[in-house]
């Protein structure tokens, strides 16, 4: 029997795809009934604003989310200021996912990253004030603003509407602050469904300690979905992007219970970057049960079944990852029941 797809569900873009015919399938995916499509910022490979831009100038309805910029490379004004515009483009789609980066990358650009917390809540503090068109001055740790505002002369003066999502990935201290601060939280892909459990308790305590639910905090969480009617096929192709993240992100492997003795083997083959080489190598050591166990990996009613228990683990959202050539077929698939 075929399963059906979750009530809401979104579409993730990385940079496997040109940025042309991530625009064809953001059109596709509102004509589908999907509620949002979000782009990455993580690697030094795709900037998310740009691409976002150009999904929201072909579209009319669906919400345009970051997934996500980061608190340290851009200044609070620029953060602000930059999402401001994206509104006027897209006036009320747009969403802010921000997230706190991660080494090595962040200190080979000169970052050093400490009291995460700390940074990513002056950030989200200041950047609301800014976006609800306040005059701001603020003297924090991280963040030094003196009289600043987005300075519109000719155009509407009126606060902007752009949620706020928090990506909490595997720090539990960071998932609190998203349910005492975020408009929601944008939960991490390659973990498993029992990860959401922890996550949502963390949620929950951030939340009552500002006097509201877990219900008040939406949770999309980003799914790699590798799809084809070749099951093999579809696990070969998202075993490569899972040993690139076990090898590079270890703490995500870590909180999903994935074996520390495979991390720390594939963690001696590869780094970042890595050659394709170290890639083919390292992928030699992930069986197919660890690809399962962090992806929605198979046929499509397989995907489908998998995606559901994220839901059914607390995710208000999937938002699917497509790592097929094929991406129509995944849309597809997801929107049987909705259109």
């Amino acid at each position: 029997m075929a399963v059906a797809s979750p009530d809401r569900v979104a579409l993730y873009l990385q940079d496997k795809h040109p940025i042309r015919d991530g625009m064809r399938y953001a059109r596709l995916a509102e004509q589908c009934g999907f509620e949002a499509v979000w782009q990455a910022e993580s690697r030094l490979v795709r900037e998310a604003t740009v691409p976002m831009a150009a999904f929201a100038a072909v579209t009319e309805r669906i919400k345009i989310g970051s997934g996500v910029v980061n608190n340290w490379t851009r200044n609070v004004g620029l953060l602000a200021a930059t999402f401001s515009t994206l509104d006027d483009l897209a006036p009320g789609r747009i969403l802010l996912g921000i997230g706190a980066w991660w080494d090595p990358l962040a200190a080979k650009v000169g970052i050093h990253r400490h009291r995460p917390v700390q940074a990513m809540r002056e950030t989200v503090e200041v950047t609301r004030h800014l976006l609800g068109m306040e005059r701001v001055t603020f003297h924090g740790e991280f963040v030094q603003v003196d009289d600043i505002e987005i300075d519109i002369v000719h155009g509407d003066r009126s606060p902007k509407h752009v949620p706020i999502y928090i990506a909490a990935t595997t720090g539990m201290k960071m998932m609190e602050l998203a349910g005492e601060i975020g408009d929601g939280v944008l939960l991490n892909y390659l973990v498993g469904p029992e990860y959401n459990r922890e996550a949502l308790e963390h949620l929950a305590v951030g939340a009552e300690h500002a006097g509201r639910s877990l219900d008040d905090v939406d949770r999309p969480q980003l799914v790699v979905c590798s799809l084809d009617d070749d099951r093999s096929l579809a696990l070969d192709r998202a075993r490569e992007l899972v040993t690139q993240y076990l090898g590079q992100q270890p703490h995500i492997g870590k909180a999903s219970g994935v074996d520390e003795s495979l991390l720390e083997e594939i963690g001696r083959l590869l780094t970042w970057p890595a050659t394709q080489e170290q890639i083919e190598k390292a992928m030699e050591l992930v069986p197919d049960d660890v690809v399962q166990l962090v992806t929605a990996s198979g046929t499509p009613d397989e995907c489908r079944a998998k995606v559901q228990e994220y839901v059914d683990a607390g995710c208000t959202c999937p938002v699917l990852y497509p790592l097929g050539d094929d991406v129509p077929a995944m849309i597809e698939a997801f929107a049987a029941v909705r259109v």
